[in-house]
């Protein structure tokens, strides 16, 4: 795939429609890089003219700002802004909810002023404009599939309804956890504990979740979130389910049912 990055385009003086944006686990994580060639291969598919910053992005600063460490956070911002402002960028895609949080709601008081979308938003919106044609009795038409609610996703932006509708364009069983929307449980991943050591506790939180999912009978455990995948495979890896149970992003459901 050639994916054009911002540089790249200014030379030959075009300006995307969306800047996707990677982010850290959708650039380094072999697991999550599976997720950014879906999305980009959906964008590819659909004609839309998108490009990336590459080298030029950096942490957008989510890890350093939940663990306290403010300094750190407000350093990387204002060097995303300054790149991003420099190539007059409006509109922002991500696949990560943790990206999009900081990018809409905490760059603005720093200079940072987007159109920012996560891209369960941005799928629906193909699908509503029919741009996303999905194939006749496709790979999960049918299927029993479980959808977990990533917290920066639902509780902190309230986004519950958008990765719904997309499975729910594949005409599969959606089958609801016993908590679930703003009632649902975290993968164990927010909050900058991705990167640090379990509290003290008698279940981590991520098998905690991962039951709760397959409690429902559900073949697939659909996420939207790099973090919520991780945590998602490593428990349904810990209960020995993964012959049975599959976790995917909704953009690789979707990659995979296109037309």
């Amino acid at each position: 795939m050639k994916v054009r990055t911002m540089a790249e385009m200014m030379q030959s003086g075009e300006t995307p429609e969306i800047l996707f944006w990677v982010g850290c686990a959708g650039s380094f994580d072999q697991r999550a890089q599976k997720i950014t060639k879906a999305f980009a291969s959906i964008l590819d598919k659909v004609g839309i003219n998108f490009a990336i910053l590459g080298k030029e992005e950096a942490c957008s600063g989510d890890p350093a700002r939940r663990a306290g460490n403010e300094f750190l956070f407000q350093m990387m911002a204002y060097q995303n802004i300054q790149i991003l402002n420099g190539y007059g960028i409006k509109k922002i895609v991500t696949t990560c909810p943790h990206c999009f949080n900081t990018l809409k709601n905490e760059y603005p008081e720093l200079g940072g002023t987007y159109e920012v979308l996560h891209h369960a938003s941005f799928l629906q919106q193909l699908i509503d404009e029919g741009k996303i044609k999905i194939k006749e009795g496709g790979d999960f038409k049918g299927k029993k599939i479980s959808y977990h609610d990533s917290c920066y996703l639902g509780r902190a932006n309230n986004i519950y309804e958008a990765p719904r509708k997309v499975l729910e364009a594949l005409d599969v069983a959606l089958v609801e956890m016993k908590r679930c929307k703003s009632n649902g449980l975290c993968c164990g991943a927010g909050g900058a504990q991705m990167f640090k050591e379990d509290e003290p506790g008698d279940k981590r939180i991520n098998i905690e979740r991962t039951d709760e999912a397959l409690a429902t009978g559900a073949s697939i455990i659909a996420a939207a979130c790099p973090f919520c995948n991780t945590m998602m495979t490593d428990g349904v890896k810990n209960r020995e389910q993964e012959s049975q149970v599959a976790v995917l992003d909704i953009a690789e459901l979707i990659a995979a049912s296109m037309e």
